[in-house]
């Protein structure tokens, strides 16, 4: 397959990402992270990285980004959304996860300044604070119960 280059006009090019959905006693893991010198608050997230597959990547980003080992559960939705900032489009994968244990004292990436665990309310409070609003748009899909089993996200080596 023929690589398409990035400049080429008419080709979509949007941001692939993932997110992990992560509830423990009624508050969500999240991190608080430096974007263009402000404090953002998002669900452990990235971008997905050549050869590995979505869980995977959700899986080490929740890793890189908080210290905690997590467990996917269920795909909660695909989100389209562009960023009224710099016109990028993101395409982000959202999935429902449990926490299996926190690796405390493990270096956390750049950019990142604390973990917290936040309610939904929480978040609502803190909306201006939200890196996106894909941020609350997963959080209340997964609230209202929306689940697909894992193999709804495949992944064909």
């Amino acid at each position: 397959m023929t690589a398409i280059p990035e400049s080429e006009p008419g080709i979509f090019h949007p941001d692939v990402t993932v997110a992990a959905i992560v509830l423990r006693d009624g508050r969500f893991l999240m991190v608080e992270e430096s974007v263009r010198g402000r404090a953002v608050l998002n669900q452990p997230a990235g971008h997905l990285e050549p050869g590995e597959s979505l869980l995977q990547a959700l899986v080490r980003e929740c890793r890189e980004e908080t210290a905690w080992a997590i467990e996917p559960e269920a795909f909660v939705g695909s989100y389209l959304w562009q960023s009224p900032e710099d016109g990028r489009h993101f395409l982000r994968f959202a999935f429902a996860a449990r926490p299996l244990r926190e690796h405390a004292g493990e270096a956390l990436d750049s950019g990142i300044l604390r973990t917290l665990w936040l309610s939904r309310d929480e978040l609502v409070a803190r909306a201006p604070q939200l890196r996106s609003p894909l941020v609350l748009a997963a959080v209340d899909d997964f609230l209202a119960g929306q689940r697909l089993p894992l193999a709804a996200a495949r992944h064909l080596a």
